[in-house]
C-alpha cells in the first residue's frame, strides 16, 4: 500500500475518514498537474480501465 502514513493523502484532502468503514483502504483520485504545480484536473477514479485514456485525453487538451 502507498502513503501508509498518510502524509500525502491528507495534503491533498483524500483520506477516508478515520470512523469511515472502510478506512484503511485508500480512495482512488489522480491529480493532473501542469509544469507550474498548479492542480488542472481531480479525478475520482471510478473506471481504472479507461481512467488513464481519459487522463491523456485531458493532458492533450491542456497542451494545446
Amino acid at each position: 500500500m502507498s502513503d501508509v502514513d498518510r502524509v500525502v493523502g491528507t495534503a491533498y484532502d483524500v483520506v477516508r475518514p478515520a470512523d469511515e468503514q472502510y478506512s484503511e483502504f485508500p480512495r482512488r483520485h489522480s491529480f493532473l498537474i501542469d509544469d507550474a504545480g498548479i492542480i488542472r484536473r481531480v479525478y475520482i477514479v471510478t473506471d481504472v480501465a479507461t481512467h488513464a485514456d481519459d487522463v491523456l485525453a485531458d493532458l492533450e487538451k491542456l497542451q494545446r
